[in-house]
């Protein structure tokens, strides 16, 4: 049984507005609040008369407070509105596609773009980590690619330049970490500028900060959802089965498609990996417990994925001595 429901939304206060009558004066001034967005109905109007000839001080005092509270909340949703408009060029769009068949040009870039019968496999999100093309998702966005036998299987990153333009590569791996959930790709970044992201720490997030998360759910890209830090220290499953400890829980929506991308702090600074979420059954959708690695872990392995094309640990076990 489906059940539907009729979403709200409540209008804004209406302003307020009031008349003052010093000493009985007969020439009445009228002293109008201003404000952004405003409307002003009859009935607002009659009722802020009303409240004024009860008791003209606490009504003047009201609206002040009233503008007060319109202003910081203008101010908060500028603030957001220009967080966005930062951060939002450095995060990519990313497909898997399975082409029809092997392809014959060398060029890739020609290859994405000609062949109309590729299949869409499935869509993610990551962002750009430098200004040479490197571009960190989760692994399991990719997983397809890497472990591709066939040679059919392709990725398509769709990126915006530092000038706003929009484009489009192949993304190739560089390097993946199951255990870790990351992978790093590399696309052909000659004659554009990016503009990577901005990197924070995980080491100090509270519970109840504010975080934000820029994605692709579904496909649609540059999508912005709001939330706070829930909860630290999470541990959540990893596509090798492994544990991946130290996750960040947050209430902001991370749906399908936002895999990969970025979840900031309120300077625009990127805390973690949108990683997982759990779903309510059988719907696919959000329950509002989401989670992302943390920016310090990321740290610690991306560099590693971009040099050796494994991670720290790999590295390790092939650095072994090996006794006969």
């Amino acid at each position: 049984m489906v059940v539907m429901a009729s979403l709200h939304t409540l209008p804004s206060p209406l302003p307020t507005t009031t008349t003052s009558s010093s000493s009985e004066s007969s020439d009445n001034k009228s002293l109008v609040i201003p404000r952004r967005k405003a409307i002003v109905s009859g009935s607002t109007v009659a009722m802020a008369s009303f409240l004024q000839l009860s008791n003209p001080i606490s009504s003047v005092y009201s609206a002040m407070a009233f503008q007060q509270q319109e202003e910081e909340l203008d101010e908060e949703e500028d603030r957001i509105v220009r967080l966005f408009q930062e951060t939002s060029p450095s995060v990519v769009f990313i497909e898997d596609l399975e082409l029809a068949t092997i392809p014959k040009s060398s060029s890739h870039d020609v290859t994405l773009a000609e062949d109309e019968d590729a299949k869409v496999e499935g869509t993610g999100s990551g962002f750009i980590w430098d200004k040479f093309g490197h571009i960190v998702t989760n692994y399991h966005v990719v997983d397809k690619l890497a472990t591709d036998q066939s040679g059919l299987q392709r990725c398509k990153v769709f990126l915006v330049d530092a000038r706003g333009t929009s484009f489009y590569k192949e993304g190739k791996i560089v390097g993946i970490d199951p255990a870790y959930d990351l992978a790093v790709l590399k696309v052909d970044v000659e004659g554009y500028e990016l503009k990577p992201v901005i990197l924070g720490t995980s080491r100090d997030l509270r519970v109840g900060q504010s975080c934000f998360a820029i994605g692709s759910p579904f496909g649609y890209e540059n999508t912005l959802t709001t939330g706070v830090v829930s909860g630290l220290g999470r541990e959540i499953p990893s596509p090798n089965g492994r544990a991946i400890r130290g996750a960040i829980q947050t209430d902001a929506a991370i749906n399908a498609g936002n895999s990969g991308g970025p979840l900031i702090d309120s300077y625009g600074h990127v805390i973690g990996v949108n990683t997982a979420t759990f779903t309510r059954k059988g719907t696919g959708v959000s329950s509002g417990v989401n989670f992302a690695i943390p920016i310090d872990t990321v740290v610690r392995t991306v560099p590693y994925l971009i040099v050796y094309g494994t991670p720290y640990s790999d590295r390790e076990e092939l650095d072994k001595p090996k006794f006969e």
